[in-house]
């Protein structure tokens, strides 16, 4: 399945997954305070399928599935015979109507728990939140290789995901996060990432790359690749070796290469690399080029290209029991929406970029990226889709949820409807805020498509 075609597929199971939870919300509420159903349709458009229960309620699905809609019986959107007027949803006291239009949102959140919880008995893999470089401001706190990175400002990090995700809040709320370390030893300390540093206007979503700090994970094993033909390494290199060792100096990951080869060359005369080659060991003497950049800066090279290209293979996993997964489901489903609560409140506020806003394009590319990732992170990616769904459908834009739920509390305030003109304005406005928001959402996707 090619990327597009994938990308496409699983934003639409995504999407008719969530919105049908959603309306299937609005519905039962509906039919517990005794409102009349007349359609609930999983898609728009063209009816591929369709059947009346006994309810009277007609079930459908349709041609275009990104979403879906529940058609209740009420007196603004056409007549209703004097029988079925209590079972009309404008008739219906305000308190019940509150319900019933706060039941779509709510019914995110639940299905959201329940994603969780699947995620979390199948098992998360991940990478161990585990150091694997520091430098800069990272290494000016106190971070060190090997550091086990245990909680962030009081929140466990069990994975990498949760303290990368914990380290860009404070980052972009630039302030010093408190990190429990575990350390090489084996002991407890507590390190300060004074993330108030951070120059201005770094990349938000590379916050935690901004520090210096890089996870185990990502550093690339010491393969060697391809050997530049009359490099220093032509003929004393092979493909496929593991280089161990330059000068004595023990090589940990490709990264250790570059400036062990910078002292050599500054030391001068040849060296020995140490390599594995075959399961054999080889000490091999070596003297690094030294070259001139385009900028007047010298550099030293032994002409190796990296020879590791698959992806690292997860340590870690993040899995729960049956039992113990309910409680940490719900924490987990206070933590996605806090956090994108959060995040909303810092956009408004300036604090954050609006490029965090997504739109479908990026969705559809999460959504694939994630399925292929298996079902435990495509689980993950649903779960936070979906309260992201309950929360902007709770925004109080009049078109939205939390624009009729907003209608609905002015009125409990001043004991009436609001007239249908007030109405009429607000749903323009709610039209127009919803195009800005939507217009900006898809600004960002061709920004990301073209970076």
């Amino acid at each position: 399945m090619s990327t597009i075609v994938g990308s496409l597929w699983w934003m639409l199971v995504a999407l008719g997954v969530l919105v049908t939870f959603h309306e299937f919300g609005h519905f039962w509420v509906a039919r517990r305070f005794g409102v009349h159903v007349q359609k609930f349709s999983v898609g728009f458009g063209r009816t591929l399928w369709s059947r009346r229960g006994k309810d009277g309620t007609e079930y459908v699905i349709a041609a275009l599935p990104l979403g879906g809609y529940v058609k209740m019986l009420d007196e603004r959107e056409g007549d209703v015979p004097d029988a079925q007027l209590d079972h009309a949803f404008n008739r219906k006291p305000v308190l019940a109507r509150i319900a019933i239009v706060a039941a779509g949102p709510l019914a995110n959140l639940l299905l959201a728990v329940a994603l969780l919880w699947a995620m979390l008995v199948i098992g998360r893999p991940d990478y161990a939140a585990v150091v694997g470089k520091a430098d800069g401001i990272a290494a000016q706190s106190g971070l060190q290789t090997g550091d086990v990175i245990q909680s962030v400002d009081g929140r466990d990090t069990p994975t990498w995901s949760e303290a990368a995700m914990a380290l860009t809040v404070a980052a972009i709320d630039r302030k010093p996060a408190t990190l429990i370390i575990r350390n090489a030893t084996g002991g407890e300390v507590t390190r300060t990432l004074a993330m108030n540093r951070l120059p201005a206007g770094f990349d938000e979503q590379r916050a935690v790359e901004a520090t210096g700090l890089i996870p185990r994970y990502q550093l690339l094993p010491s393969i060697a690749g391809t050997i530049e033909d009359g490099s220093p390494a032509w003929g004393v290199l092979a493909e496929g070796d593991r280089i161990t060792a330059i000068d004595s100096h023990p090589v940990a990951s490709f990264e250790d290469i570059a400036p062990l080869v910078r002292g050599l060359g500054a030391r001068g005369g040849p060296g020995m690399v140490e390599v594995e080659r075959d399961g054999e060991r080889l000490a091999l003497e070596i003297v690094p080029q030294k070259i001139d950049n385009p900028d007047g800066s010298t550099s030293w090279r032994l002409g190796i290209g990296n020879g590791f290209t698959e992806a690292p293979a997860h340590d870690a996993v993040l899995r729960y029991g049956p039992l113990a997964a309910v409680p940490a489901s719900f924490s987990a489903t206070w933590r996605l929406a806090r956090d994108s609560l959060g995040m909303l409140w810092r956009m408004v506020n300036g604090s954050a970029s609006v490029r965090n806003v997504s739109g479908p394009i990026t969705i559809a590319r999460y959504a694939n990226a994630s399925a292929q990732m298996g079902a435990a992170w495509f689980l993950n990616f649903l779960a936070l889709l979906s309260v992201s769904l309950a929360i902007i459908n709770l925004m109080p834009i009049p078109v939205l949820d939390g624009g009729h739920l907003l209608y609905y509390l002015i009125e409990l305030a001043i004991g009436r409807p609001l007239g249908e003109r007030a109405m009429i304005a607000g749903q323009y406005l709610g039209l127009a805020l919803l195009a800005g928001l939507m217009g900006l959402a898809f600004y960002n996707d061709i920004l990301h498509l073209v970076s």
